[in-house]
């Protein structure tokens, strides 16, 4: 397709959608030259980018429901982007709420004796920074002897603050010329595509709306994937301070929720998390529901150092509907229309983000005959090199403290 029904100095786009995937599909199509609008129904703080755990995995398997190694190739590369991205941003925490911090990943079984873990523990180590795998930082790390786990890896991971990073995403992009309007869009996007495009004066449409693409995109391979993450005071106060993530995955030889996830938020507080359930598209539960109280009672058994922690007061649990998408991540030009869409991201939004964004930022510039280069992809793979090259402590030391 090679298409300019709306002509202009400068190529214009319309972004669909205003959470993580969104916001940075906008920012890095605005930063090529691109005229950016981006319309919404909804924005932070009341969207499901806020509540995600935010912590960056390689590959993703989108709450442990992927496996297939076909599905997760695209992933890989696309979270490798966010990784560098995001250690450049964690040059500045306090204004982008970008961390980077030890996480520490736990295992039932030795990961020799598993091809698929022992293949993902090899390549991961290739990419990231200060990787180490030995099962005795599982007594090291004050986890409970009982938990069942027998060994661990660890490198540095970013662990984003939701609320300040997508903050700092709207003001990124307002700075790089997007307009906002907020605006719900109903129907299928392809039968209302030459309306939407005349009346914002767009060449193409990208489409990031997450769940909204079981309309928009009338995929009914998109179903929720409830999630909820618990709150906790993490100043060191009630409980040291916790400065570390700390993860198990669900088994996925069962249906039991049986997940660990323990991630330091902030400055000031820790998420416990590990809740997945399919095809749940009610957000109204509280610290009443069993799986809740489930959650919280399987994170302080595995992490006893727990055991005095306070909620928080004023927000001490998150839900929301995680997009997942059967067949993986939909990132495509939709063959005959002038649409292109990034959703389908399951968990892992905030890991594919950059990534995804630059892919979309690559299509339309082909769609549009604008073979512009990313003004950033090269400073990226500068500062890739140089985080490889930082020592631990200069990584990490002056943010936990």
């Amino acid at each position: 397709m090679r298409t300019r029904s709306v002509h202009h100095a400068n190529p214009s786009v319309l972004v669909v959608g205003a959470g993580v995937s969104g916001l940075t599909t906008a920012l890095c199509l605005a930063r090529r030259g691109f005229h950016i609008t981006i319309v919404a129904d909804q924005v932070s703080p009341g969207i499901t980018s806020n509540v995600a755990g935010a912590l960056w995995e390689w590959p993703p398997a989108v709450c442990g429901r992927h496996h297939d190694d076909v599905l997760l190739a695209p992933s890989k590369a696309w979270s490798l982007t966010s990784y560098q991205r995001f250690c450049e941003l964690a040059e500045a925490p306090t204004r982008t709420g970008v961390f980077l911090r030890p996480a520490n990943f736990y295992f039932r079984q030795p990961i020799e004796d598993n091809p698929v873990e022992l293949t993902k523990m090899k390549e991961l180590a290739e990419h990231v920074l200060d990787f180490v795998h030995t099962p005795e930082m599982i007594e090291d790390n004050g986890v409970n002897p009982d938990a069942g786990v027998v060994d661990a890896y660890s490198f540095l991971a970013p662990m984003v603050e939701t609320d300040r990073y997508l903050s700092w995403l709207h003001r990124q992009a307002r700075s790089a010329g997007c307009t906002l309007r907020l605006r719900r869009i109903c129907g299928e996007l392809r039968s209302q595509e030459q309306q939407l495009r005349q009346e914002f004066a767009a060449d193409l449409i990208v489409n990031c709306t997450g769940l909204g693409a079981y309309e928009l995109a009338g995929d009914k391979d998109l179903c929720p994937h409830r999630g909820a993450v618990i709150r906790i005071d993490n100043t060191g106060e009630v409980m040291p301070r916790i400065t570390a993530a700390h993860c198990v995955a669900n088994d996925p030889s069962t249906d039991h929720q049986d997940m660990i996830f323990i991630v330091p938020r902030g400055d000031d507080r820790l998420l416990l998390g590990g809740l997945v359930e399919p095809d749940e598209w009610g957000t109204d539960v509280g610290l009443d529901y069993v799986p809740i109280r489930d959650l919280l009672r399987r994170n302080v058994e595995f992490l006893p150092i727990l055991a005095d922690a306070k909620l928080d007061p004023a927000d001490p649990i998150r839900v929301g509907l995680r997009p997942f998408r059967g067949q993986s991540v939909r990132l495509e030009h939709e063959p005959g229309t002038g649409i292109i869409h990034n959703y389908g991201h399951g968990g892992a939004g905030v890991s594919l983000s950059w990534g995804c964004a630059e892919h979309v930022a690559q299509l339309v510039s082909q769609l549009l005959d604008d073979p512009r280069p990313s003004r950033r992809s090269a400073d990226l793979r500068q500062r890739a090199r140089h985080f490889k090259r930082r020592s631990f402590l200069e990584g990490w030391q002056a943010q936990v403290g």
